[in-house]
C-alpha cells in the first residue's frame, strides 16, 4: 500500500509543478499521463494558443524524456521526420550516413497534424504502432518509452486533412482542450504579462521510473464484473444502428481497461472501479464512432453517444 502512496504522491508532485507553468488545462494533462502510463499515444484536438505545446515541453522536461517538436505543414516530407540518408566523406571515400529525424525521440509532439498531407501522416503510422522507423531496407528501433502526441484544429478549419479512421484508431486517447474560465484566464494574463522568471524544471521521474510504472499498470488487477460492463459498452457501440454508423473494435475495449488501469494507479488505488472505465470511456470512444447521417442530423456529437450508451 505504501507503494501506491509513494505512487500517487509522486504524480500529484508532477501535476501540482505543471499546473504552475500551464493554468486551467488538469484534466488534459491527468490524460496525458494516462496514455504515456499505458504506452500508447494521444491526440489532442483544440483551438490554437490553448497551451499545448508548453504542457507536453513540461511534461517532458518533469519525466527526464527527450523532447523533440514537428510542425505539420501541406509540404512536410515523410523523410522530414523520419530521417534520411546522407553522403559523407570519410578518408578519402564517400559513404551514406544515416541521420535521425525528429522522430527519434521520448515524447514527440506533431503539431497539427491534420494541416500535413495523408502522405506525411501515414508516416507516422508504423512509430506509433510498432515503435520502429524504416527508411529504405533497414529497419531502426526507438527508444522506449515513446510516445506521440498530436494535436489538431477543429476540423472545420480550413486548410486542413482528415485523419484517416485506421490512424486515428491508433491514437489510444482523443483529448478535448477547451478554453480556459475567467478566472483562470486573468491567472494567465498576470502570469506572463508580467516580468518572465525562467524557472529551472528539474526531473521529478527518471526514465526508468516511468518504464516500470508502464509494467505496474498492466499488473493492476481488474475484477470480471467490470471486463464484462467494459465489452458490454463497447458491444453497444456496434448494436445502437440508430446512432452509430460503425462501433468500436476490439482495441477500444483494450485501451478501455488499459486506461481504467492507469488511472486508477495515478490515484493510489490497486483496483479499477466504474468511475474509472465510465471516466475514460469519452477519450477512448471518442475518435472510434463513427456516427450515421439520423445522429448528425439531431446534432448529436460522439461524447453525446457515449453518455448516452453508458446510460
Amino acid at each position: 500500500m505504501l507503494k501506491l502512496q509513494e505512487i500517487k504522491r509522486d504524480f500529484d508532485q508532477v501535476f501540482d509543478i505543471i499546473g504552475e507553468v500551464v493554468i486551467g488545462q488538469e484534466e488534459v494533462l491527468r490524460q496525458m499521463v494516462i496514455a504515456l502510463l499505458c504506452d500508447a499515444n494521444v491526440l489532442l484536438e483544440g483551438y490554437p494558443g490553448l497551451a499545448k505545446t508548453l504542457s507536453v515541453r513540461t511534461l517532458a522536461q518533469l519525466l527526464d524524456l527527450k523532447f523533440s517538436r514537428i510542425q505539420g505543414t501541406p509540404d512536410l516530407m515523410p523523410s522530414d521526420i523520419t530521417g534520411t540518408y546522407i553522403i559523407e566523406e570519410s578518408g578519402g571515400k564517400r559513404v551514406f550516413k544515416f541521420q535521425e529525424g525528429p522522430l527519434f525521440a521520448n515524447v514527440v509532439l506533431m503539431d497539427e497534424i491534420n494541416r500535413a498531407t495523408p502522405k506525411t501522416q501515414s508516416a507516422l503510422l508504423e512509430s506509433m504502432q510498432e515503435k520502429q522507423v524504416t527508411v529504405g531496407n533497414k529497419t531502426f528501433k526507438l527508444e522506449a518509452p515513446f510516445f506521440v502526441l498530436a494535436t489538431q484544429n477543429p476540423i472545420e478549419q480550413t486548410g486542413t486533412f482528415n485523419l484517416p479512421e485506421a490512424q486515428s484508431d491508433r491514437f489510444l486517447l482523443k483529448v478535448k482542450v477547451g478554453y480556459p474560465t475567467p478566472q483562470q484566464e486573468m491567472s494567465i494574463i498576470n502570469k506572463y504579462t508580467e516580468v518572465m522568471k525562467d524557472r529551472e524544471l528539474k526531473p521529478l521521474l527518471s526514465k526508468e521510473a516511468v518504464l516500470q510504472l508502464q509494467g505496474l499498470v498492466r499488473k493492476v488487477p481488474v475484477a470480471n464484473d467490470i471486463k464484462s460492463y467494459v465489452v458490454d459498452l463497447i458491444t453497444k457501440t456496434r448494436q445502437h444502428k440508430d446512432l452509430v454508423e460503425f462501433g468500436a473494435s476490439p482495441r477500444a475495449s483494450i485501451g478501455l481497461i488499459l486506461a481504467a488501469k492507469a488511472r486508477a494507479l495515478m490515484e493510489g488505488r490497486d483496483y479499477v472501479t466504474k468511475e474509472d472505465v465510465r471516466t475514460m470511456a469519452y477519450p477512448v470512444l471518442r475518435h472510434r464512432l463513427i456516427l450515421n447521417f439520423e445522429a448528425e442530423r439531431n446534432n448529436f456529437s460522439e461524447d453525446d453517444v457515449v453518455k448516452y450508451l453508458l446510460k
